[in-house]
């Protein structure tokens, strides 16, 4: 893979190479204070918190991450029933990241797909996580038992990127570079644009065949294996014990088609949270507003 472009992030972050059992992850830290992991989404990578990290390390050690199969962390076989791209896997990656840098309990914050990755880390580890917020997501298991034709619409990449038979990685091979740019631009409404450098980042890393295949089974795995962990989970009364934060674009699909807190709520036991003024993209879109809400929430929780 070619070597990182150039991204917007003080030099006071430390890219290290992190060992995750079988698997190594790619992680930046950077700050002092209590320790917080910052989880990106789909199509992106760590880069997605270019504008918040700073201002979270200001009061906090920060670790972000490439979740496994995403930007330059390792890229494992998906497995028959895509269990490697399971959300429990992804979330225990993260998790002996956390025990390698030397944190037993900390806070977490996962935008998109890794919000999906920590609210399973939640689920799994509930006495390692001091505090979860999910940023512009509703359960995946809620998602799925509630779709309808908007949200075929809306999320139409969850089914695209799920089918099988090398689908998807065959069409997305050849359009890498239109695929990121549209699926990234379709989702930003009104807030500070993306950052010329940061899109080059997503470019880069996608336009990795390897990168493509893996989000893919990370879909797949979303649309079967987390649905029988989740819906195990359901049927247990399992809930996350952590206090919940959750943060939606006020623009976003999210935004306009569930009661986010009504629904978080029935997941988790202590949740709170709001609309920012933005569409999808948070971190980027308004990372002021995310910054300040993930400041207060961390200080109380």
């Amino acid at each position: 893979m070619n070597r990182p472009v150039s991204v917007p992030l003080p030099d006071t972050f430390r890219r290290r190479a992190v060992r995750a059992g079988e698997i190594t992850i790619n992680a930046l830290t950077g700050g002092a204070g209590p320790p917080v992991l910052l989880l990106h989404g789909y199509p992106q990578t760590h880069v997605v918190w270019h504008r918040v990290a700073p201002v979270l390390a200001e009061r906090h050690t920060v670790v972000m991450t490439d979740l496994r199969g995403y930007g330059d962390s390792d890229k494992p076989s998906g497995g028959t029933r895509h269990e490697a791209y399971s959300k429990r896997a992804m979330a225990r990656d993260q998790l002996l990241v956390m025990r390698e840098l030397g944190f037993e309990r900390f806070a977490v914050a996962g935008h998109d797909r890794g919000g999906r990755v920590a609210h399973r880390l939640a689920l799994d580890d509930p006495a390692a996580v001091s505090a979860l917020a999910v940023l512009d997501i509703v359960p995946t298991l809620h998602a799925f038992r509630h779709a309808d034709a908007d949200f075929g619409r809306g999320y139409y990449h969850w089914f695209f990127l799920a089918a099988p038979d090398g689908v998807p990685e065959r069409l997305l091979a050849d359009e890498a570079v239109f695929w990121i740019r549209t699926h990234v631009q379709a989702r930003h409404h009104g807030g500070a644009p993306f950052d010329p450098g940061a899109l080059e980042e997503y470019v880069r890393c996608f336009s990795d065949p390897a990168t493509i295949h893996a989000s893919c089974e990370d879909y797949r795995a979303a649309a079967t294996i987390d649905l029988e962990h989740d819906a195990r989970d359901a049927a247990h009364g399992h809930r996350v014990t952590a206090p919940l934060l959750a943060l939606w674009g006020r623009h976003s699909f999210v935004g306009r088609s569930y009661r986010v807190l009504d629904v978080w709520r029935g997941y988790a036991e202590l949740v709170d949270g709001r609309p920012l003024p933005a569409d999808h993209h948070l971190p980027e879109e308004a990372p002021q507003e995310t910054a300040e809400a993930l400041l207060a929430f961390f200080a109380a929780a």
